[in-house]
């Protein structure tokens, strides 16, 4: 199969599709790889590096696009990207639909095969090439949180451990998932007060175990919201619905009673974000201002730690893209029922059927789709 590695052109997106490593990887099995040139630059890996892997490097995506049987990326095609798709090619990246109507409608026009990343499953019910990223942007939204948190940057001028004879600050951690779990652990490293609010019990037994007492746990209902999120200084939005639009849990009414100052970071931007009160920002532009509270909606947050997030994904996503190209995308399918949950839209269907829903799209069944 020829593997297509085209250069990230979503704003401050630095991670690539394929390190060298996992380029070698695919070489050694017997596969073509085209990489653009200057697609890992990001990473640290020139064209060079890439080349000594077994790739080749083409000068512009149009080359990769028009030769390529299957498209490695990491974040959604932009629109630019979207119309070089053809009918019948496979799209293997992240997507993050069920938000993002126009998206759908152009890959649905395309033909193509796309299959998403966030929406992969493992036997365990996890999402296993979600979960690296969600990692580093639970991680990352504590150091976001905390840099908004300072005077120069909007925030109201907390430091978020405190120190002795002075109180830390408060987080509020909205989901105990992989992105909850991360922030709370570094939020807690910093000396920060945590609180966690989830609806399963089970994580919340889980992560009080694994944290002790030094966070704090609560069952989430609109009325534990309605008390914490306005006494919080810093609130991390890590709620996930896989493959739907995220919900949008804290209110323009709860944003309206906190302290001037205070800061929201969204992880869940990418599912359309957790607060009525966010849209999506950039690296080059991470927040703004309403009701005096800060605003951090950047919705590729692990593209701020290419080297990382690339290794990470590609230890993640490397088996799949190889079956993918070892067995054919219609057996590597058939044969695992995980991947099959990947695929969003297929030859002109939406094969998610949470996706389907949510954009108003009749849901085709995954191996139906693959069948026409």
């Amino acid at each position: 199969m020829h593997i297509g590695v085209p250069k990230e052109i979503k704003n401050n997106e630095f991670r690539v599709g394929l390190t060298p490593a996992s380029v070698h990887e695919f070489t050694v099995h017997g596969h073509r790889v085209t990489v653009e040139s200057g697609a890992g630059i990001g990473i640290g890996a020139g064209d060079d590096d890439y080349r000594a892997a077994g790739a080749e490097v083409a000068a512009a995506p149009a080359e990769i696009f028009a030769a390529a049987d299957m498209i490695v990326k990491v974040k959604e095609p932009q629109a630019g990207e979207r119309a070089l798709l053809r009918p019948g090619q496979i799209l293997f990246t992240y997507l993050h639909l069920a938000p993002d109507p126009e998206q759908t409608r152009d890959l649905v026009k395309s033909g193509a095969i796309c299959i998403a990343y966030e929406t992969v499953t493992d036997a365990a019910g996890g999402l296993p090439l979600l979960s690296p990223m969600s990692q580093v942007a639970g991680r990352l939204a504590v150091q976001a949180g905390a840099s908004a948190l300072e005077r120069a940057h909007g925030g109201s001028g907390i430091l978020i451990g405190g120190v002795p004879g002075v109180s830390p600050a408060k987080v509020l951690v909205v989901g105990g998932g992989v992105v909850g779990e991360n922030s709370i652990e570094v939020a807690l490293g910093m000396g920060a007060d945590v609180t966690v609010v989830d609806r399963s019990l089970p994580t919340l037994a889980r992560l009080a175990k694994r944290f002790g007492p030094a966070l704090s746990t609560r069952y989430s209902t609109k009325a534990a919201l309605d008390q914490l999120v306005p006494a919080s200084d810093l609130v991390i939005g890590a709620v996930l619905v896989p493959g739907a639009a995220a919900p949008r849990l804290v209110t323009a009414a709860h944003v309206k009673a906190m302290q001037p100052g205070s800061v929201l970071v969204d992880v869940a931007i990418d599912q359309g974000g957790c607060f009525e009160t966010s849209h999506a920002t950039t690296h080059e532009n991470p927040t703004y201002v309403i009701d005096g509270v800060v605003h951090y909606c950047v919705a590729n947050m692990p593209g701020a730690v290419p080297r990382t997030s690339t290794h990470a994904l590609n230890n993640a996503t490397l088996p799949f893209g190889l079956a993918l190209a070892d067995k054919g995308v219609a057996q590597a399918l058939a044969e695992d029922a995980h991947l099959m949950n990947g695929l969003n839209v297929c030859r002109g269907k939406v094969t998610h059927a949470t996706v389907a829903h949510d954009l108003g799209y009749d849901y085709t069944a995954p191996a139906v789709a693959l069948a026409g």
